[in-house]
């Protein structure tokens, strides 16, 4: 019965597909043959479609092979994987094999006591090099301080869920979006299983700066209204330093200190219109985002259960 669902998306990884096959019949073994594997190959410009179509049929675990039209992305790809997955139980593998296999399994014996709806791997450690460790914790840092203040703090990248949470996670159609923030804000019951990130023995990663920050933007304006927030607390306090100031301004033009025509009003005018211009722009946006918040079509609440109980 081939009841476990793994997600793999496939970009640039044409140097990883035979450790990756040979992992994952491992995996299937290990499974005691239950494994379906579901490969997205992301409008990957190498040979990935190529050289699966060829070696799939060989494989001992059974398979599903997308091809998409072109490079979507990595969470793009994961939802279509989650989409096309036929399992109970569902998890997400990187094709690179930096998050160890053995990972899944624990994962799928988590979920399959029960206790939990989705489990997240959590990075205890990473073997990466000293700079890129040092820019991904500065990512994750300012992920947890401005969007999820639940993520653990060496960031989530692969996860496992049972039906509901996939269910739940695919009604959620937004397109510039984050998956792993949609993860949290669903709620549900959640564990963590740790692990150490491998160094990755083929090809470089295509998670780039640029694509971290594209990331991370997408998120905050998608997950919360810290820059509205920001514009409303700075023009407030603008305004209250305005006066503050305008005040002192006009006690010393009174008082003979301010000597130059017309300086104290041009003063107080700049710093008040200036500052009340930042609130305006805040109370604008804050209208803003409830308007974009309605157009997401994101449930008011996600229910786990309904029970009935009837009185005879």
């Amino acid at each position: 019965m081939r009841d476990l669902s793994v997600i793999v998306p496939v970009y640039k990884n044409e140097a990883s597909i035979p450790d990756l096959l040979r992992a994952l019949a491992a995996l299937d073994g290990k499974l005691n043959g239950r494994l379906e594997v579901v490969f997205v190959v992301d409008g990957s410009p190498d040979r990935c479609h190529e050289l699966l179509l060829a070696q799939l049929p060989d494989q001992p675990f059974a398979a599903k092979l997308v091809l998409l039209s072109r490079n979507f992305g990595a969470f793009a790809a994961v939802r279509m994987g989650l989409m096309h997955a036929a399992g109970s139980l569902f998890a997400v593998m990187a094709a690179d094999l930096q998050e160890p296999p053995e990972l899944i399994v624990q994962m799928f014996g988590v979920l399959s006591g029960g206790a939990c709806d989705v489990v997240v791997g959590v990075r205890a450690a990473r073997s990466d090099p000293l700079l890129q460790r040092w820019t991904a914790r500065l990512f994750w840092s300012a992920y947890r301080r401005w969007v999820v203040p639940q993520m653990p703090a060496g960031g989530v990248d692969i996860f496992a869920c049972n039906q509901s949470f996939r269910d739940a996670l695919l009604a959620l159609e937004e397109s510039r979006s984050s998956l792993i923030a949609q993860i949290f804000w669903l709620g549900f019951r959640r564990a963590e299983v740790p692990y150490e990130r491998q160094i990755r023995q083929h090809g470089s990663s295509a998670w780039t700066w640029k694509k971290k920050v594209s990331y991370l933007a997408d998120s905050v304006f998608s997950f919360t209204d810290l820059p509205i927030r920001g514009l409303l607390w700075t023009g407030t306090l603008g305004v209250l330093t305005a006066v503050a100031l305008g005040t002192v301004a006009v006690l010393g033009r009174m008082l003979g200190m301010i000597a130059v025509p017309g300086y104290a009003m041009t003063l107080v005018a700049i710093l008040f219109f200036g500052a009340l211009n930042l609130l305006s722009l805040g109370i604008v946006g804050a209208y803003a985002w409830r308007a974009y918040e309605n157009t997401k079509h994101r449930p008011q609440a996600v229910a786990l259960t309904i029970q009935h109980f009837f009185k005879s």
